[in-house]
């Protein structure tokens, strides 16, 4: 099972589940986490959601497999996918429940975007990050703009632009993660914020956070359908094609050599 879903009281725990893939999604856990955050965010009976991951990554982001099929796909076939993408980090940005983020190990792309759409964030000081599309032609096209909202648009052009690794204290710095816990105290910090927010209203907790949203000027829908389109015209852009290629068969991509 790539992403198993328990429920705990009032607690929904999804644990990330193919380690042997770092935990890589692809559309089956695409569908999956949509499913999941929805659900949370209707069921009366779920008061929190919990994502954390098995093994030593966090996530490694898309799954290149995934991504190969999909730079052969046409560009409506993209297009189609890229939405179902950006429709799960809109319902998990958009879940009326608190949602609480466990990294235990490195995440990258667009795992860093699901952090940024998660309301607490707590990491490992052996986490790192890394918003890493670029080296393989790509764009960070729908997670850029929960990106730019949780570490600001002149951090995210950089970070977004060098693909470097961020640590955890770094990362907490710029806003991805709010708090960093020693790994054998991560699971008790988790459970402070758990009993804090299970002592609050949830009707309370649902309308201060739609409350935050609308002060925020959330993302509309306009903006979310752009970046799946811009997404889906990369993935099937020639040096994409070329960069997931060079990714899997471990060597440097022809743009690293001036072809």
């Amino acid at each position: 099972m790539s992403l198993k879903i328990e429920q705990t009281g009032r607690l929904l725990r999804l644990t990330l589940n193919r380690p042997e893939k770092k935990n890589a999604f692809d559309e089956s856990v695409i569908a999956a986490l949509t499913g999941a955050y929805r659900k949370a965010s209707a069921d009366d009976a779920i008061g929190a959601v919990l994502l954390q991951a098995e093994g030593s990554h966090f996530s490694s982001g898309g799954d290149l497999g995934w991504m190969s099929r999909m730079a052969g796909y046409s560009f409506a076939e993209n297009l189609a996918d890229a939405e179902r993408l950006a429709a799960m980090l809109k319902a998990i940005d958009r879940c009326a429940k608190p949602t609480l983020a466990r990294v235990q190990g490195p995440a990258y792309a667009g795992a860093v975007g699901i952090l940024a759409c998660c309301d607490i964030v707590a990491a490992a000081p052996e986490a790192s990050f890394a918003i890493t599309e670029v080296r393989i032609g790509l764009i960070p096209s729908v997670i850029a703009p929960y990106l730019a909202r949780a570490m600001g648009v002149r951090q995210a052009r950089r970070w977004c632009q060098t693909a470097e690794s961020l640590s955890a204290e770094r990362a907490r710095e710029l806003g991805l993660v709010h708090e960093v816990v020693a790994m054998d105290r991560i699971d008790q910090f988790i459970e402070r914020q758990l009993d804090l927010l299970f002592a609050a209203s949830a009707p309370a907790l649902a309308a201060a956070k739609a409350l935050l949203a609308e002060i925020d000027r959330p993302l509309d829908d306009s903006v979310i359908a752009h970046t799946a389109n811009r997404i889906a015209e990369r993935r099937a852009s020639a040096d994409a094609r070329e960069g997931i290629k060079a990714f899997l068969e471990k060597r440097a991509p022809a743009w690293r050599n001036g072809e």
